[in-house]
Parts: structure tokens; sequence; C-alpha cells
């Protein structure tokens, strides 16, 4: 997808459907509903799969159908003849109908337009962002950008092989992907990175909030399950999930060691030689506590402490960085120690090669059950998939994230039971906190503290820990609760004085992700009773704190709502607090019911002993099936895929220790 400044239609959409669009469109958010509508359109054609879209065009045309309103809502008229009124009370149905479909088209819709109303700075002159007091930072370019250089994969022969001198292809270039690629570059391995999405350097990083989510993230940032119950937020370009992330660094729970050794079969995980990987990576990350709490982090910090609840300030891979808070655009400072400054970096300084801008489809597997090659497409400037190509290899390691590798893995034949399945994601719930200053939450560091009362055992349904969130319009207004037109605008008009909690919490339920005929995933995800019940107990948690910070408005989000001190309602008032929590103890995490985030994806070939339960063996190596002990000779899995479980706190240094055992694995075998 691109972002033209005049957005025009893309092709194969009517101009009915379009001003349909762009009629739900202005019933969300008044104003440049024709842009936004075109740009809803590119965005789905870019990023959704063809049977979604085709659902959601059908929803289109039926909602201008008389007969069908007739059927569905007693009145014989088309959306575009309703009143602005009507058509907000028509939206509203299907966001509390008792049809799951009507209830997804609801949030697609609702997510994608809002987000755009408030994401697209349209050069700046976007007047939402400077009616809720929003001005982006402007960070400096760093004067020692990334060393990495794109490499020009050579031409094919005339059977579309590319002959390149490679020990090893990783693909991917994420958390898992950059360590696996230095450690095997500086052992004297010809290491080829390959990378689906584009490699921007500081100096061309964006600084637009809609500009970066099409450029750095997954599916241009409209990532969903199947049927849009739960957002994600994964990188999707050279660097990954490090180059985008809030930089969160926390190790591996005592309790979850334990537990993977134990019952999973990973030998040594809870002993001394993993704790020394741990201990390495965050030495050259540059790991060490933030130097100042920004103001939403000192809410957090304030209400733990009156509460008397165990909390911290955060460590995290960033050097001498206090003030800006774009860090999910990049790092156009080179503060961040993302691995295109860290890992990737090193592994370039080392003879690896970076080739972006080319999707792995699958892994060729030739005689006697070893790997001899990728097939993969290059990705041209418009993000559409060009010529296929294929590159040979002794050796390849996949750590394309939990929500690409099964698909690989699934495309390449292999049958294991495991692919893609127990896919866990640490949802994420949400409660919003209004204060009585302004808390500027796109401002300072976008994580500083972190409350760790309910990591303990017993604490909770399911451990998990409370963070403060960093949120910018298009993000902010995608996540607040829509109850009209009017409604929606006066909470965004009080974003400067909101502060958004969240949860990390450990999965009770699981997902799936299957590889689809277009080139893409499916994705279901589902929340056992265990789950639903966390997810409550945290939004009662998140409330607390939120309390006795201050707040005098809180509201837990998800459709419909529940609030706190609205209305005439009194802030003090304990009883009306208690109701308050009484009700959000009840609180409906059916699909497209509560708000659920997730920007942490694991466990889809998941590791183990076990070759029933696990696809990759303890060493990394990948299985030819669930029925027998052999492995697919040089094929590696490195990434958060290999998570036997959900994990309950932020991931990102446990796929590094992970891929630093892989890549014992695969030196060992080369």
């Amino acid at each position: 997808m691109t972002l033209p400044a005049d957005a025009p239609a893309p092709a194969g959409w009517s101009a009915a459907e379009l001003a349909t669009l762009a009629s739900i469109a202005e019933t969300f958010v008044r104003g440049d509903s024709i842009r936004r509508a075109n740009l809803a359109a590119a965005a789905l054609e870019a990023a959704a799969e063809p049977q979604q879209v085709r659902q959601l065009r059908l929803v289109l045309r039926l909602v201008e159908s008389r007969l069908a309103n007739l059927a569905l809502v007693r009145r014989k008229a088309t959306f575009r003849d309703l009143s602005p009124a009507e058509r907000e009370r028509y939206l509203l149905a299907w966001a509390s109908s008792l049809l799951g479909l009507r209830r997804s088209a609801f949030h697609a819709f609702r997510k994608l337009l809002t987000f755009i109303a408030y994401a697209d700075g349209a050069g700046g002159s976007n007047p939402r962002l400077a009616a809720m007091g929003y001005r982006p930072d402007a960070p400096p370019v760093t004067s020692s950008p990334t060393p990495i250089r794109a490499w020009t994969l050579p031409p094919p022969d005339e059977s579309g092989l590319v002959t390149v001198d490679a020990d090893v292809l990783v693909v991917g270039s994420g958390a898992g992907g950059g360590v696996v690629a230095r450690d095997l570059a500086r052992a004297g391995r010809s290491v080829l990175v390959l990378e689906a999405g584009p490699l921007v350097d500081e100096a061309s990083m964006p600084t637009g909030e809609l500009e970066a989510y099409d450029r750095l993230y997954l599916n241009h940032g409209f990532t969903t399950t199947w049927d849009g119950s739960v957002t994600f937020l994964a990188g999707g370009a050279v660097g990954g999930g490090t180059l985008v992330n809030w930089m969160t660094c926390i190790d591996s729970p005592a309790a979850m060691r334990t537990e993977w050794a134990r019952d999973h079969g990973i030998d040594g995980w809870d002993e001394a030689p993993a704790l020394e990987d741990v201990a390495a990576i965050e030495n050259e990350l540059g790991v060490a506590e933030v130097a100042a709490a920004g103001t939403k982090d000192a809410v957090l910090l304030s209400g733990a402490a009156s509460l008397g609840w165990e909390s911290a300030r955060v460590r995290r891979n960033a050097v001498d960085c206090t003030d800006c808070g774009s860090c999910g655009f990049g790092c156009r400072r080179g503060t961040k120690q993302s691995g295109i400054r860290a890992h990737l970096a090193d592994a370039w300084s080392a003879g690896a090669r970076v080739v972006p801008n080319v999707a792995v489809g699958r892994v060729v597997i030739g005689p006697g059950g070893r790997v001899v090659a990728v097939e993969a497409r290059l990705v041209g400037e418009d993000g559409a998939l060009t010529r296929p190509v294929t590159i040979a290899a002794p050796q390849i390691v996949i750590a394309a994230g939990a929500l690409r590798t099964p698909a690989i893995l699934e495309r390449s034949g292999l049958g294991h039971d495991a692919i893609g399945r127990h896919l866990r994601i640490h949802p994420v719930p949400v409660v919003a906190a209004r204060m009585d200053e302004p808390v500027d939450m796109w401002r300072g560091p976008l994580q500083a503290a972190r409350v760790d009362e309910f990591l303990g055992p017993g604490r909770a349904p399911l451990p998990y820990v409370i963070e403060a969130a960093a949120g910018h319009p298009g993000l902010l207004a995608l996540a607040l609760p829509w109850e009209g037109a009017d409604a929606h605008a006066a909470v965004a008009g009080i974003a400067r004085y909101l502060v958004p909690l969240i949860a990390v919490t450990r999965d009770g339920g699981e997902g799936r992700v299957r590889a689809t005929k277009h080139g893409g995933v499916r994705i279901d995800y589902r929340l056992d009773a265990s789950g639903q019940s966390t997810l409550r107990h945290a939004l009662g948690s998140m409330a607390r704190v939120a309390r006795a910070a201050g707040s005098r408005e809180i509201v837990a989000l998800g459709m419909p709502p529940r609030w706190f001190g609205r209305g005439g309602q009194s802030a003090t008032s304990d009883a009306a607090f208690t109701a308050f929590t009484d009700a959000i103890a009840t609180f409906d995490f059916s699909p497209n019911r509560g708000t659920v985030f997730s920007a942490h994806q694991m466990g889809t070939a998941r590791m183990g002993a076990s070759p029933a339960r696990h696809a990759c063996d303890p060493g990394g190596r990948v299985r030819e099936s669930s029925s027998a002990d052999r492995v697919v000779r040089g094929l590696y899995v490195a990434d958060g895929s290999l998570f036997p479980t959900g994990l309950g706190v932020n991931p990102m240094i446990t796929i590094m220790a992970l891929a630093r055992r892989v890549g014992r694995t695969v030196l060992a075998e080369g």
C-alpha cells in the first residue's frame, strides 16, 4: 500500500461500494470521508485475505439493499438514505448483535476507519490532531546510521534458480533471525538473510503514524484474527519486531524456565549456561533500567505504591534516550538497540548479506529428507509479489515469526500436528484512565514501569504484568470505545489526559495459524474460561491502580464499554467504584466484545522433547511428522514459534536466548 496525497480509489471497487464506505466513515468520524474510504479500501486490498475483502464488500452492498434492511432492521431503506443519527443507531446495532458476523463487520470498519481518521497526517493538515493537542516528535537523525546495506540477488537462470554462495539461509530478520545470523557469521559461515519487508535506515524512517504502520508493520499494521476480534502488532521490515517494539526487556520468569525444562524436555533451560546466554544478550543490547519515568509511567508507579503492590522501572535496550515517544515508528536517533544496530548489524559486519523484499513461500526438501532450497518471490515497491526465485543452501533457519513461520513449514509439505497450532498471543485487555493534568501518553519512554504484583503463583487465575501503553492518535482512536461520533470525538478530545493501562497476560486459551491459498495466513484464537477470567481480573487490577493514582474517570475498553466517574457519577464514591469493579468482573470477552490486543505471538512450531507434541526438537530442528522422531536434515526454527507455552512477560529476550541455542545446533551440524 502507498499513501498518495490524493488517495485515489483502488481498482476493482465500484463507485457505489466506495460511496457506502465513505458514508460509514463519515458516521464513525466526521470529515474527509472520501479520502478515508479510498485509503481503507486500498488497505484492505493490500493487507486482508481476498475472502475477507469479498465479505466486507458484500456487507457494503447489503446495507444498501432495501430488502436486506427490511429483514435485518425492519426498515426498507438504504444506509445512505438514513439520517446521521439513524446511521449511528444502525451501526451500534451491529456492535451489539447476537450474530458474530455482524459484530465482526462493525469492528473491522470501526477500527480501520477511526485509525485512518487520526493516523493520517495528510501533510500535517489533520485538524483532529491539533484539536487533541497532539504534536509528533521530530527526533534528529543519528550521525552514525546502521552499517547494513541491502544486498541484491544475482539474476536467476532459466529455471528460476539463483546461485548464491551461502552456507546458511536465515529467513526472517527479527529478534531470532538477527541473533542466529550474527552467531553463524561470526563463526565463519556464509550467511544470507532473507526478509520479506524493506530495509529502512534511520534517515528513511517515517515520522507519521500512518506511514509508519504502512512501511514497518506486518500487513501494513492491519493484522487481525480471522473474525477481527484480536488486533495484532508485529514488525514487517528488516529488524522485525525489534525495529518497532517498546523495548521492555524481561527475562523468562524462573517458574517458566523450570516448567519448560521439566514438562517439555528443553534440557538445561533452567541451568546456568542458559542464564549466561541471557546475560550476554543483555550486555550486547545495553539493557539497563530506564533513567526517567514519563508521566504515564509515574501514574502507574504512584498507584501501585498507594496499594502496596510490587512494581519497578523497566529495563530496556536503549541508550541515552528519555524524551522521545516515537519508538514505534523506528528510531531515527539510533538510540534503540534494534536489530539494525545490534545483532543484525553485527552479522552484516561479520560478512552476512541482508536481502530485503524477498517473501519466502516454502522450503524445498530433497531426497533423503534434507533441505536443498527455498522458493520465494520478490516484493515490488508497491508491495505486490513479482517474479519467483529459488535460492539453494544446505542449511535453512526459519525465523519469520510465529504468524509466518508455520505457514512456510505447512507449504513445505510438513505434516507435524503441532505446526500452526498452540498459538499463544499474550492477550492484552485495556483500561483508560483520565487524569487531572496532561499526560501526553505519546511523549517520553514508551514504557518505563511495570507492576509485577500478579506474576506470583496464586495471585490471579493466570499470571500477568501491568504496564502503561504509549498510544499515538491512530492507535488510540482505534482502541477507544465508539458509542457515536460525538462521544468518540469527545473522548479523543481529552487524549492528552488519558493513561492507557494494559495487562500482558499469560494465555488461557490458544489459537491456530494456517496458510491460505493466496499466500497469506488465517489466524484463529479463542480464550478459554481461565483466559477470560484472567482478563477480567486484570481489568479490575488496572482500575484499582488508576483510582489509587488519582484518576477521576476510568473506562474498561470493549463493546459496550464500562465507565466509572462518568455522567455525574462521583469519582470519590467507594460504593460506585465497587459497583464498577463488580461490573467488570463479569466483562464479556467473547469475540468482538471485550477489546483485546496482542504484540507477542508465540508457539506455532513449539520446541520440546516429545515427537508427538512438539514440532521442533530441543535443538530447534524441525520434525518431519508427529509419528516418528525424525527431523528434516538442515532445517531449523529460531523465533518465538518455538515457545512451548505462553511466557506471561515481554518475550524478546527469551526469543534471542533460544536463537543462541539454535545457532549452536546449526554450527554443530554444518
